[in-house]
């Protein structure tokens, strides 16, 4: 990103910079649009998919705190939320195709402010992933944030596949552990 820091491009989009908004979404829309495409496996999807994620996200800012350097990881989240609202919709879609009827079991959408908003959360773990060596943080960053596989982590970074797995293990045990003493 250029000069400025995603904190200060956060406000200002918050404040309703659209100057501020285009740069964060140009920063991103990449990895949010690559994150939707893997977990919907469809191009024209992942789009709707990633233009839904930055409309959360221009409706969020404002009240949103930003808990670590990078938005990415918060946009990630509402990208997974909004690819489930639609294979859900989907599935249901699908259901009344074959059965004929809607199968009322199957909720409409996720609540997304309910889940966005318990930021808490969210602020918690970044703030764990915060204290980790660089190496655990890019490691966190690509696996978890970005649906890295190992071995496409291990390339990106330069090290072996045993290290992603195992350092990534460790992280997942250690925000657990400090996400159940902290609850």
């Amino acid at each position: 990103m250029s000069e400025q820091t995603d904190a200060a491009l956060v406000a200002r989009a918050a404040g309703g910079s659209e100057i501020a908004f285009r740069s964060l979404y140009r920063a991103y829309v990449r990895p949010v649009y690559w994150v939707a495409h893997g977990l919907l496996r469809d191009a024209s999807d992942a789009e709707d998919v990633t233009q839904e994620t930055f409309l959360v996200a221009w409706r969020k800012l404002p009240s949103l705190e930003l808990a670590g350097e990078s938005l990415l990881p918060w946009l990630v989240t509402v990208c997974r939320l909004q690819a489930a609202n639609r294979m859900r919709r989907q599935r249901r879609d699908r259901l009344h195709e074959v059965h004929g009827d809607l199968d009322e079991t199957l909720p409409a959408t996720v609540d997304v402010e309910r889940q966005v908003v318990e930021a808490d959360l969210v602020e918690r773990i970044l703030a764990e992933v915060g204290a980790l060596s660089e190496l655990d943080r890019e490691i966190f960053r690509l696996c978890a944030a970005e649906g890295y596989g190992y071995q496409a982590a291990a390339d990106e970074l330069g090290v072996g596949h045993g290290v992603v797995r195992n350092r990534l293990s460790r992280i997942r045990t250690r925000v657990r552990t400090a996400l159940k003493e902290s609850t």
